[in-house]
């Protein structure tokens, strides 16, 4: 039998350690190679490229006219009739006065405006962040103790926020968001928009006071302790308003069209809700409580109000950097599901930024924290937004309001804002995707639960923090439990493929010839399981089949990459095979496996003759080795596959 002709294995010397670190960052970080086309930039051409990427209004303004403009102005106007809403109830929900909300929806859209890199996003507060960072600062202090405290611890939160997404952007650590898994959202967004409805019967009960907790226990508690206080006129307004809401809701979802309805159904309620308060006095007559005076002018500057004492910076740090976090996610989430509605790639490291320098000046003029919420984002798209434009005519509306309309809110119920709060939060809850959950993938659908439970049963720090464990739990099982599988032949009329033998029964094996596919890098803490599977595989196949195994061919295509220890278990499964009388093969594997086996000496244990490019080379020049030591023993071939 002539000897199998294949492909040489590359054996180049391995590579020097500074072009190996550049490859290595650069797939870390830049994936994707965003300065790839300043090398044929000349040095005015390199300038402007950079300013057009670290600047994105300085790409769009060129090309910007009339038309655009005109898109633009409604979107903006549209967005604005929500923000106005929108700001003085979130306002609440972080226990900041309501002219804060309305800055919040003045100062960043103009910053996104220049540095954002979504066309369609609409930025502002959130429900979620905000009722997450009163839940933290009050631990320390709340807003009924000492209001200016509180203010200012708001501020400074927002202060570190800002900072940690610009770091965060600027060295493209994107990745530490990514742990924050689509079932951990979409868990923390529903048990955060239960609590945030319950929180809500303060106000449609017509209640003074409420409990500064948020999970359900203390919430019901509570209502249960103040059931004399209850009011009845609240409580219908509140009704009416909700079932209104929920209707304009319903128009929108029955057709397109009427998505301007929906738009402006919160604007609509507020100035009912004024209206009563001024031609009716209801605040007095009727026991239902006002927002009450809001003075006009800009934003006051509060940089001098930082607060960096060793006692509460650190818990202004801890709130920051975990609603940073969910903001971000929350974000760069929005950004793309609309971007690939117009088939436009969304960059998240330039987005943390933009959302950074929103923070960072929101905090010095008197914002509290901003980022991209959905509901705002969608009715941006959908009343034709064509860039970030849309943003920065939100922000002049909003300074419009500031400045001549703000003591007119003042009269808004508070039950007005509570009805606009709880339709909000529950068209949050989103049930399809939990039901996706279950049926795809049981682990996701618990960390979603566990997420929701905890958040609603505990806290939303709690539930936060629970449901990131459980990911990360499943990630390091990943990382130590590696998928390995038998390889069998498919026999097909043009070429031979080797696949999952669970996977393909019908692929065939070869006598004397065990084909393994490792399908991760191997580490530490993979080391000893892999070794264990493997010799696993080898006694099963040798008991099922009465096969005596004289080759083990791993394949290493899956193995981007491979530790020190995990060399030596490479050493030791070749080891312990050899006693056994086996000899084991290497199947393609990669430059980084490669480079670090030459320089450990391993190859040369191993043997490059035992190193091979593809499955179909490993198996025929197993089974020529087979073959000659058949002949050379005198015994009849046994070579045949067994299908």
């Amino acid at each position: 039998m002539a000897a199998p002709n294949h492909q040489k294995v590359n054996f180049a010397a391995p590579r020097s350690f500074w072009s190996q670190f550049k490859s290595d960052i650069k797939e870390a970080l830049f994936p994707d190679d965003p300065f790839s086309g300043f090398g044929q930039e000349t040095g005015c051409g390199k300038v402007k490229k950079g300013l057009q990427y670290f600047v994105p209004i300085f790409g769009w303004i060129p090309q910007y006219n009339l038309k655009t403009f005109i898109s633009d102005l409604v979107a903006g106007i549209t967005i604005t009739s929500l923000a106005i809403p929108q700001g003085i109830s979130y306002a609440g929900l972080a226990g900041v006065p309501p002219l804060v909300g309305l800055y919040t929806s003045f100062v960043p859209p103009l910053v996104y405006a220049v540095f954002g890199d979504s066309k369609y996003m609409a930025v502002g507060n959130v429900a979620s962040a905000s009722l997450l960072i009163k839940d933290i600062i009050s631990q320390v202090v709340t807003p009924e103790e000492n209001q200016t405290l509180f203010l200012h611890m708001i501020f400074t939160t927002t202060l570190v926020t800002g900072v940690m997404q610009i770091v965060m952007g600027a060295l493209r650590l994107g990745i530490f968001v990514d742990f924050l898994s689509h079932s951990t959202i979409t868990g923390f967004m529903a048990g955060s928009a239960t609590i945030i409805c319950m929180q809500q019967l303060k106000g449609i009960f017509g209640l003074t006071k409420f409990t500064s907790k948020t999970d359900l226990f203390s919430v019901v508690k509570c209502l249960i302790d103040l059931r004399k206080e209850w009011q009845w006129e609240p409580a219908v307004l509140g009704v009416i308003f909700i079932i209104f809401l929920f209707t304009t809701k319903w128009l929108k979802e029955k057709n397109a069209k009427f998505f301007l309805v929906q738009a402006v159904g919160p604007l609509v309620v507020v100035i009912i809700g004024c209206l009563l308060a001024y031609f009716f006095e209801i605040d007095k007559y009727h026991h239902i409580p006002i927002v009450g005076e809001l003075k006009r002018g800009l934003n006051p500057i509060t940089a001098q109000h930082f607060i960096f004492d060793l006692k509460l910076f650190p818990v202004a740090f801890k709130a920051g950097t975990i609603s940073g976090c969910i903001a971000l996610a929350e974000a760069i989430a929005v950004g793309r599901a609309f971007g690939v509605l117009k088939n436009e790639n969304i960059d998240g490291n330039k987005e943390m930024i933009a959302l950074g320098f929103m923070n960072v000046i929101g905090s010095c003029t008197s914002c509290h924290l901003s980022t991209g919420p959905f509901s705002k984002t969608a009715v941006n798209y959908n009343a034709g937004a064509k860039t970030q434009m849309a943003n920065a005519v939100q922000a002049v509306c909003m300074l419009m309001v500031v400045l001549l309309l703000a003591p007119l809110f003042g009269y808004t119920p508070h039950v007005a804002l509570s009805a606009i709060i709880f339709t909000a939060m529950i068209g949050i809850i989103d049930y399809e995707t939990a039901m996706g959950l279950w049926i795809v993938d049981k682990f996701d659908f618990l960390i979603c639960m566990g997420c929701y439970f905890a958040v609603v049963f505990r806290s939303m720090l709690f539930g936060l923090t629970l449901s990131v464990a459980l990911g990360l739990l499943r990630s390091l099982l990943y990382v130590a439990r590696p998928g390995t599988c038998k390889l069998g032949k498919l026999n097909l009329s043009d070429t031979s493929l080797y696949r999952d033998s669970s996977q393909y029964a019908e692929g065939s094996k070869h006598k004397g010839i065990l084909v393994l596919q490792i399908g991760s890098p191997l580490y530490c803490p993979n080391g000893n399981y892999v070794r264990e599977r493997i010799l696993r595989w080898v006694r099963d196949e040798q008991a099922a089949n009465r096969d005596v195994i004289e080759h083990v061919l791993l394949d290493l295509s899956g193995v981007v990459t491979i530790d020190v220890p995990s060399l030596g278990t490479l050493e030791e499964i070749r080891k312990t095979l050899a006693v056994k009388g086996i000899k084991m093969g290497l199947i393609n594997p990669r430059i980084k496996v490669l480079e670090k086996m030459q320089l450990s000496k391993k190859l040369d244990m191993i043997g490059k003759e035992n190193i091979y490019l593809s499955v179909e080379d490993a198996v025929e020049s197993c089974r020529f080795a087979l073959d000659r030591s058949t002949e050379d023993s005198g015994s009849s071939p046994q070579l045949s596959d067994d299908v």
